[in-house]
């Protein structure tokens, strides 16, 4: 008896080929994840805003001593300093920002038009519920002597904290888009620092308390989430490379 080999079996499909990244693609975050930070930010947020309310805007004492030592070094050239740094947290330069963001986002004309008008409308949005929560609170600003900077409106969240840490994460968001990981992660750094140096400066100019800029923070960092959550359904139709 002569053996027999195996009996031929039907022949292994070879593997179909998945889709092509697209050129310049970046890995996005889990949702699990995004919604994990949303939450945890939107919590933090509310525990700030409820602390502000329950003792009717009056400052904890370590905000009344945060103005007060800012009080006492208002000197030169830190405060002109303060006040240039400062003055790029609000009016046209985080607008600014949003659009290059959606540009370097964006792929070809439709590509980035889509993408502007998405960077555009979360900043809008985002001044939008912020204003409304300052009205609501209604948290009165540091006494008018401590002032070392024009201000006006009410202090809880701070406006310019959460305008330039919305325009950061936008702008952080496009070059992500677009540029090497390398680069990208080197632009986000950068961009931190300058919201973090904005959201400082209205501490140290007196213009607000320290827990209005943590409010502003948090509040910007939530709506980020969120925004990064809804990015999908926003720009669903791929631009092309």
């Amino acid at each position: 008896m002569t053996a027999s080999g195996p009996e031929p079996g039907p022949a292994a499909e070879e593997p179909r080929p998945g889709p092509v990244p697209r050129a310049g693609a970046r890995p996005r975050p889990g949702t699990a994840a995004l919604l994990t930070f949303a939450a945890v930010c939107a919590a933090l947020f509310a525990a700030t805003a409820l602390i502000v309310s329950l003792r009717n805007g009056t400052p904890l004492a370590a905000e009344q001593a945060a103005v007060r030592w800012s009080t006492a070094h208002h000197g030169e050239p830190l405060r002109s300093m303060a006040r240039a740094l400062t003055a790029t947290g609000s009016g046209p330069v985080p607008y600014l920002m949003a659009v290059l963001a959606g540009l370097l986002a964006g792929r070809r004309a439709r590509g980035r038009l889509r993408a502007v008008s998405c960077a555009v409308v979360v900043l809008t949005a985002g001044q939008a519920i912020r204003y409304g929560l300052m009205e609501l609170l209604a948290r009165p600003r540091p006494p008018a002597a401590d002032l070392a900077a024009p201000a006006s409106g009410y202090a809880f969240p701070s406006g310019h904290a959460t305008t330039s840490a919305l325009a950061a994460g936008i702008l952080a968001w496009g070059i992500a888009r677009r540029a090497r990981p390398a680069v990208a992660r080197t632009w986000c750094v950068v961009l931190a620092v300058w919201a973090a140096g904005v959201g400082l400066t209205r501490i140290y100019l007196g213009v607000h308390w320290p827990g209005d800029v943590l409010g502003g923070w948090f509040l910007a960092a939530g709506l980020l989430a969120l925004a990064l959550l809804l990015e999908p359904f926003a720009l669903r139709r791929p631009d092309g490379p």
